[in-house]
């Protein structure tokens, strides 16, 4: 891991991201995104990674704000794209990290990601990115130990600390090879 550049605080923003508008890349210099973080309980609490497209290191679904919809709902639609998960995600998000996002000119842009824990009840065989990165799921220790940034290992660790409790399951009697995930029926058929 190389060193994690400073983030200040915007005073425009007083003292966080704003929400971007338009096209939501920058505003006073920095970012706003919203990630998902995929979890699952069957089997005791595991986190899903992504690889990211350009360095390929290990990542949450994460992107930039979209228009009509609330920052968890792009999170949940960051997951669907990036990692090919559905499932239930909540409207609080669980915490924030800032990164330097490397931008297609070159520049760097400060970005602050408000994170969504998704609790995933669908794993599909098949997603929109599935041949651009990498999925998997790992223990909580072992996410953390192996995503870059630091605000994003440590916010993991305290989710792990206090997972929220499961759910109740509309899939109750249905078999899934023990995986505690169900696909799709079209998913299945393939």
């Amino acid at each position: 891991m190389g060193l994690q550049p400073t983030i200040a605080p915007c005073d425009a923003c007083h003292g966080e991201a704003a929400e971007p508008k338009g096209a939501g890349r920058e505003r006073h210099g920095h970012g706003m995104q919203y990630a998902a973080l995929p979890y699952d309980l069957s089997d005791g609490l595991r986190i899903l990674l992504v690889t990211s497209r350009d360095t390929g290191r290990w990542v949450i679904p994460k992107g930039w704000p979209m228009a009509r919809k609330k920052a968890h709902a792009a999170a949940a639609r960051e997951a669907l794209e990036e990692a090919g998960v559905t499932g239930r995600i909540h409207k609080t998000p669980v915490g924030a990290y800032r990164y330097i996002k490397r931008l297609k000119n070159g520049a760097g842009l400060a970005c602050t990601v408000k994170v969504y824990p998704l609790e995933v009840v669908r794993q599909l065989k098949r997603w929109p990115e599935q041949g651009q990165r990498t999925a998997h799921w790992f223990e909580p220790a072992e996410a953390a130990h192996a995503v870059h940034e630091p605000d994003l290992a440590a916010l993991i660790e305290d989710f792990a600390a206090s997972p929220p409790k499961p759910r109740k399951s509309r899939f109750k009697g249905k078999g899934n090879g023990g995986s505690g995930l169900m696909p799709r029926k079209r998913d299945q058929r393939r």
